[in-house]
């Protein structure tokens, strides 16, 4: 027998009432309130006379609401929201009887907080055309046919630029040459990326001076903040920079819209939106008044607003400031879910988790085109005990010793899971798939991470620890930043000083080993993932990050970096083309590093004599010099080198099959092909990460060490290194930014001193010219008379400048 539609609702209907007796032995009736875009308020909300706003849909759910399960369908089609939707704890379903808002049909119903824009186009020059738009109209965004356009903007939009910051940038792009031209750039933005390159800085064109120079007002968004980096500058909404397809400017004093439309595009048929609103559906709830039981299925959210010029709030300690927004906000929850939902090219964060919720679960999304972060967890630092905003340290003696949190008022508990987030950190350059600050036992599972401009999952802290990362496919990322890794995480707790405090932390810590572990409480584990980051660390553990499980991962490029911190074990990781950094270890620190996969030798930086004995079993596929590079510190006396016979690194199985040599250091195979999203509609579209093949020969001669080491350089009692490439990121510069490092300094040097250099200084001025060699630094030095010495130098990862007299002999090397 054929049934109508309205027949077949009705038998779902009681298919559903059935389900939720049998499961709950409630004889609560199910309730279906129906939303469609043509439907009217004034309606019921049935099948038949559906209202037509999400608001009215929950005002007629809130009569239900925790007494029966209430599902409200939205049908096919676009809803311009006026408003956000707003739930409170009036809202809330129950165990028993949830409150359900979900597609029809997935991904064909559409909540907007856009405007679209009826208008009427005529040309204007050189492919330009404009049109009139409504007095008092803002926009921040515009879209033609769902996808983003460019604000007219200097250097050009590339998209195959995707390792260049902004897609586009010049160290011209505000210069008073340019700006000549530019008749009034007052609402123009900069965009900068950060000296170096942590993170950007975004700014409002304010005018000119009487010198033709821009004047701007903004740079808050970094919390480390340095000078603008010199060439990584862009700047938009500039009407005299409108020369490229894709490209707009808005004249608001004119009302005019003025758009360069790319090939293919009829305008006389194009669907042109604007954005109007930041947040589509916040969930606004307290710990004493939660929304419980509320979920959103199926539904498709765009077009929301950029808040770049928002983004002020200091997380702990890190390069990050954050704006407590997004798409979706979701404050005060408890057992809610966001499933099966695409949130498409949002301005900024997409999902933002903030302070008190619990056992959240967002599973099935879909985020691209995150102008911030896909989905950020961010507690309150009032939870946090003795929180410290900024990069220095605090006094050691004055701490609070009691462990974890002093309130509930942070994320815990939360999933995300089964997950596509891709082109992450369109606009704002401190964006991450998942972000994770002040919160707990957040668990990050089988989700496919890439094209993201920094982290593909960061960890701010170690407040609160106990998270699960595992089953993840992470690639493509730290694109337009450096020094970085696709995962990356900072520990930077109460217990944590930069460099020149080691030796009150390693003090502190001998009395108190429980320390470390006062925010770092639980264990957070990194498992059964692949990751690959071509412009910094696979994994990367900085400053301070304690109590971590990293093993069973797949490194395809960057390797793993542990740097300051205590108890962390990294085992059973292949770590392709790369090998472990290692960044100034604590003596104590408790680090283990076994029954890995290496290929190559050890990469210390700052390590001194703080290796520990925990670096063993290992296997090198490279050869005996690489293994016992570094044996005088105790490290691999029971590593083996040899082939591990990669099953097909081609496409993507590096399962061993030389079983003898898994068993000689204790190795064990672990699943290739579970990595990343699950979700079939999702899995046929998701990338996958370029895959090495890399020859190994391994060479099993025997090693003999070098009758005498090289002489050490060293310069009036100051040892002298040169660290290079990704070493010189221990000190807090770039890659590629050189400098001498003081290795060791006697305390009678005449170097030293009070005001004098020291230990772990990088020496990268002297008196006016760069440094960035030793024999950089000789020739500067055999130029100067007078002994005299300006010394521009690195130390706890700030610049400072150490200014000396020095006799003229102390002017030669010895």
């Amino acid at each position: 027998m054929k049934l109508n539609p309205i027949t077949r609702r009705a038998f779902a209907l009681a298919s559903t009432a059935l389900i939720f007796t049998l499961a709950h032995g409630s004889l609560a009736m199910a309730v279906e309130i129906h939303v469609a875009p043509n439907g009217a308020d004034t309606g019921p909300g049935t099948v038949q006379a559906p209202v037509k706003t999400p608001e009215a849909a929950r005002n007629l759910a809130r009569k239900h609401a925790g007494k029966e399960p209430v599902t409200i369908l939205f049908a096919d089609g676009v809803y311009y929201l006026d408003q956000t939707l707003l739930l409170t704890d009036a809202d809330s379903g129950s165990k028993s009887a949830p409150v359900v808002y979900k597609a029809d049909h997935e991904g064909k119903a559409v909540l907007s907080g856009g405007l679209p824009l009826k208008l009427q186009w005529s040309p204007h020059k050189d492919g330009i055309y404009k049109a009139a738009t409504p007095a008092g109209l803002e926009l921040d965004q515009l879209f033609v046919n769902g996808a983003r356009q460019n604000m007219a903007r200097y250097p050009n939009y590339d998209p195959a630029k995707t390792t260049v910051p902004y897609r586009g940038s010049a160290a011209d792009a505000f210069a008073p040459e340019r700006a000549a031209k530019w008749a009034d750039p007052i609402g123009g933005y900069i965009h900068a990326m950060h000296g170096a390159s942590w993170g950007g800085y975004h700014y409002r064109i304010t005018g000119k001076n009487e010198n033709g120079e821009v004047t701007y007002e903004g740079g808050w968004q970094n919390n480390r903040p340095g000078a603008m980096h010199k060439t990584a500058r862009m700047v938009e909404n500039i009407f005299e920079e409108l020369d490229a397809p894709g490209e707009w400017f808005h004249d608001r004093k004119a009302n005019t819209l003025y758009f360069y439309p790319p090939a293919g595009v009829d305008l006389a048929k194009a669907t042109v939106e604007g954005v109007r609103l930041e947040t589509l559906i916040e969930v606004r709830g307290t710990q004493q008044k939660p929304v419980r039981f509320v979920t959103f299925d199926g539904l498709v959210f765009r077009h929301t607003v950029r808040t770049f010029m928002e983004n002020k709030e200091p997380l702990l300690r890190s390069d990050w400031t954050i704006y407590r927004g997004g798409a979706i906000l979701l404050g005060g929850a408890e057992d809610c879910n966001l499933l099966n939902c695409f949130i498409d090219q949002p301005g900024a964060n997409a999902v933002f988790v903030n302070n008190y919720n619990r056992r959240l679960r967002l599973a099935g999304l879909h985020v691209f085109g995150a102008g911030a972060s896909a989905v950020a967890f961010v507690g309150d630092p009032a939870a946090v005990r003795n929180p410290v905003f900024r990069y220095g340290g605090q006094k050691l003696s004055a701490l609070d010793l009691t462990p974890g949190p002093q309130s509930d008022n942070y994320p815990m508990e939360c999933v995300v899971e089964d997950s596509l987030f891709h082109e992450i950190g369109m606009v704002e350059k401190q964006g991450a798939g998942v972000q994770v600050s002040m919160s707990r036992r957040i668990t990050v599972r089988h989700c496919s991470i890439y094209d993201t401009s920094r982290a593909g999952i960061n960890i701010n802290e170690g407040t609160w620890g106990g998270h699960l990362i595992e089953g993840c496919d992470v690639f493509n990322t730290v694109q337009e930043t450096g020094d970085h890794g696709s995962f990356n995480s900072w520990g930077r707790d109460r217990f944590w000083l930069p460099r020149r405090g080691h030796l009150q932390t390693e003090e502190a810590v001998a009395a108190n080993p429980k320390l470390p572990f006062l925010d770092a409480m639980e264990t957070t584990i990194i498992r059964d993932s692949r990751w690959r980051c071509d412009h910094g660390w696979d994994i990367d553990l900085d400053d301070g990050s304690s109590n971590y499980e990293i093993y069973n991962n797949l490194m395809l490029h960057g390797g793993l970096k542990f740097r300051e911190g205590y108890r962390r074990t990294g085992t059973n990781n292949i770590i392709v083309d790369n090998s472990f950094t290692l960044a100034c270890w604590y003596p104590q620190s408790g680090d283990v590093f076994q029954h890995n996969i290496v290929m190559g030798a050890y990469r210390p930086a700052m390590m001194y004599d703080n290796w520990g004995h925990g670096s063993d079993s290992n296997l090198f596929t490279t050869s005996h010099g690489d293994r016992l590079k570094f044996a005088a510190y105790g490290v691999d006396s029971n590593s083996i080198v040899g082939d591990p016979q990669f099953a097909d690194p081609a496409k993507g199985d590096f399962t061993v099959r030389n079983e003898a040599l898994a068993k000689a250091i204790g190795f064990k195979n672990f699943p290739m092909d579970r990595f990343g999203v699950q979700k079939p509609s999702l899995k046929a579209i998701a990338k996958t990460p370029a895959m090495p093949n890399p020859v190994i020969k391994p060479d099993l001669t025997p090693f003999t060490p070098p009758a005498a080491q090289p002489a050490a350089v060293v310069w009036q009692g100051a040892t002298l290194g040169e660290p290079k490439g990704e070493t010189l990121t221990a000190y807090g510069v770039a890659f590629d930014s050189g400098g001498v490092s003081i290795e060791k300094i006697q305390p009678k040097s005449p170097l030293a001193g009070a005001k004098g250099l020291q230990e772990g200084d990088l020496i990268q001025g002297l008196n006016g010219s760069k440094i960035t060699s030793i024999a950089n630094l000789k020739k500067v030095l055999g130029g100067i008379k007078d002994g005299k010495l300006t010394l521009k130098v690195i130390r706890s990862q700030k610049a400072e400048t150490v200014e000396l007299k020095v006799g003229f002999k102390a002017l030669s090397f010895k």
